[in-house]
C-alpha cells in the first residue's frame, strides 16, 4: 500500500462531504491501482498548497493560465508518494518561495475531489477528469521575493482571505476555498 494511501486511510474527515470523497478516493484506488500518474485519464493524484503569510491572514495566490482565475498553487504527483513534499515542491516551482513551513503537523487541512474540465495543455487536449486533491497548509514571509512561472501563470500575489474567494472565477472552487478558511480562522489566527 501506498504511503498517501495509508494517510488517505488514517484522515479524519471534517464534513460529511469529505468522508464521503475519502471513501470514494479509496475504492477508486483499489479498482485502478493507479492514481499516482497521469497515465490514469480518469482520476489521479494532486497536492496544493495554501502558502499564508506569518500573520495568517493573507494567502500567496497565483493567476493560472489554463483556469484563467486566481488560485492556490500546487500539482500532479506524477508517481511521487509524498504529497506534503508534492506541494511544497509545486509552491517553490510556481512562486520561487524557497522557505516554506508546513503547518499543522504535515498533515493535510483537507482534502477534496475537483473536476477539471477539458482544456488544452502545451498544445495537447487533455480531456475532463478529476483530481483527488491534498491540501496542506504552508507558512511563508510575504516579503521574501516571488517570481512568475511563464508556462503555468501570469501574475503573483499575496491576496486577503476573503479577497480569493472575491478574486476567484472558478465557482466549484469557491467551497474548498472558504472550507480551508474557515479551518484557518478556528485553528491558526
Amino acid at each position: 500500500m501506498s504511503k498517501t494511501i495509508e494517510l488517505l486511510k488514517k484522515y479524519v474527515p471534517y464534513s460529511e462531504k469529505e468522508k464521503k470523497e475519502k471513501e470514494v478516493m479509496i475504492k477508486a484506488e483499489e479498482i485502478s491501482g493507479d492514481i499516482l500518474t497521469r497515465d490514469n485519464e480518469v482520476c489521479h493524484l494532486t497536492s496544493s498548497a495554501f502558502v499564508l503569510n506569518k500573520k495568517h491572514d493573507k494567502v500567496l495566490c497565483i493567476f493560472h493560465k489554463i483556469y484563467n482565475s486566481w488560485a492556490w498553487v500546487g500539482g500532479h504527483a506524477d508517481g511521487d508518494d509524498d504529497m506534503l513534499y508534492v506541494a511544497l515542491k509545486e509552491a517553490r516551482e510556481e512562486t520561487s518561495i524557497h522557505d516554506l513551513k508546513p503547518l499543522n503537523n504535515d498533515e493535510p487541512i483537507s482534502i477534496e475531489i475537483l473536476p477539471v474540465f477539458g482544456h488544452y495543455k502545451r498544445g495537447k487536449y487533455v480531456a475532463t477528469h478529476l483530481h483527488f486533491n491534498f491540501t496542506y497548509l504552508l507558512e511563508a514571509d510575504e516579503n521574501e521575493e516571488v517570481k512568475i512561472k511563464p508556462d503555468e501563470n501570469s501574475n503573483i500575489a499575496w491576496l486577503g482571505l476573503d479577497e480569493l474567494i472575491e478574486k476567484s472565477t472558478e465557482p466549484h472552487m469557491i467551497p474548498t476555498y472558504k472550507k480551508i478558511i474557515n479551518r484557518i480562522k478556528e485553528n491558526f489566527n
